[in-house]
């Protein structure tokens, strides 16, 4: 039955010692350094027309610490360091699976600082975790409780570009299991103007999370730029104090749309959702601000792994399916329609909010996909001619 548990991960705050963050940043310098050694020996070997694997990493790691340039790895915990290892072939996995791009090296200032420790990495008694190498328990802010019964199976530790020390942990939760059925479907149209439009008609505000702290952005970057290059301490404060800015913004961002996406799973079978290339949106700078504001590619992730928890269904329709220029009345097709045209009326009489028609749309297009299984490859519609189901794509987080 345990077998049959969701794994669940629980992040928390917590507030090191100087010795404790000492050991974590030596620890996070360890594991970029092994993970950029292995990447470079897997790299030169696939230029001989060589394949390394973790097993034969692994081996390397074993003698590079026997090297007096690379002893230093000894003075930190293995498991972090074996981890890295299984990370960086998974990555590969991914590669040559064509499901990502090839591995990139990890730059001192710019990638995550991070370490995972497994079950023989750290001892958690009694609500105190002890990570290896450490005498003292982590001084953690439990915001929520654990599973009553439950010990972490994997330990994430992390440090974010604002200074703060975080610690991630992986347990499986009995409270997460498929939620009763019902026959409520929604269509869901995602925008600038509003965040989220629904097809009930219901619109949700677009907070606009980074335009409300934009002046400070600007002042601590103004801060940032009298900094001299040189000027170590007194311009790594003001980079601090940017992030911060930063971080404050996304945690309100992921705050709202874990609650918006919790209400939609609980409440509807099935969401049907728009297939949206954000990447290349993006490309529009004109729009790329508001576009990334927004997090659409964060909110369709959260919708979908919330989904496989509690047995709801996400349905995603082709980008290229006319869903504002659609009659959700009489299935007319509009030749043309400008971003600036927010409502019209349609030939047969019907007037519409573009936003909630084309929620509407995306409603009924998801629906006949489900209905018929796997749907057509899409069409572009005539200019007043009906358009043809789109494509169902199925694509959920594990």
């Amino acid at each position: 039955m345990a077998a049959n548990l969701t794994k669940r991960a629980f992040k928390y705050r917590f507030y090191p010692s100087d010795a404790q963050a000492a050991e974590l940043s030596r620890t996070f310098g360890c594991v970029r350094k092994v993970y950029n050694l292995a990447l470079a020996a897997r790299t030169q070997a696939w230029a001989r027309q060589e394949r390394v694997n973790y097993n034969q990493t692994s081996a390397m790691l074993t003698a590079w610490k026997k090297t007096e340039e690379l002893a230093f790895l000894n003075d930190v915990s293995s498991v972090p360091l074996q981890q890295t290892l299984r990370h960086l072939q998974s990555a590969f996995t991914h590669f040559f699976a064509k499901r990502a791009r090839h591995p990139r090296f990890k730059s001192r200032k710019k990638s995550r600082k991070s370490a995972e420790y497994t079950a023989s990495g750290f001892r958690f008694r009694d609500g105190r975790l002890t990570l290896a190498k450490m005498a003292d328990p982590l001084d953690i802010v439990w915001s929520r409780p654990l599973p009553q019964g439950v010990k972490p199976s994997t330990v994430t530790v992390s440090q974010d570009s604002a200074g703060r020390w975080f610690v991630s942990m992986l347990c499986e939760d009995p409270s997460v299991k498929p939620l009763p059925a019902t026959d409520a479907a929604l269509g869901i149209d995602v925008g600038l103007d509003h965040l989220l439009t629904l097809s009930t008609g219901e619109k949700i505000a677009n907070p606009r999370h980074e335009r409300r702290d934009r002046a400070r952005i600007a002042k601590a970057q103004r801060e940032l730029s009298r900094k001299a290059p040189g000027d170590g301490a007194n311009r790594a404060r003001a980079r601090r104090k940017i992030a911060k800015v930063h971080a404050r913004i996304a945690d309100r961002r992921r705050d709202l749309l874990h609650k918006l996406t919790t209400r939609l799973v609980r409440e509807n079978q099935t969401l049907v959702i728009e297939d949206l290339t954000v990447r290349n949106m993006v490309k529009n700078h004109r729009l790329a601000r508001a576009i990334s504001d927004a997090s659409w590619s964060e909110f369709r992730s959260m919708l979908e792994y919330k989904a496989a928890w509690y047995g709801r269904e996400v349905i995603a329709v082709d980008r290229f399916f006319p869903s504002s220029r659609l009659c959700s009345d009489c299935g007319t097709v509009r030749e043309k329609m400008p971003l600036s045209v927010r409502k019209w009326t349609c030939l047969c009489g019907a007037a519409h909010d573009r936003d909630v028609n084309a929620a509407k749309n995306l409603l009924a297009a998801g629906l006949a996909a489900s209905v018929c299984g796997a749907g057509v490859r899409p069409q572009r519609s005539s200019p007043g001619g009906q358009s043809a189901m789109k494509q169902k794509t199925s694509r959920r987080e594990p």
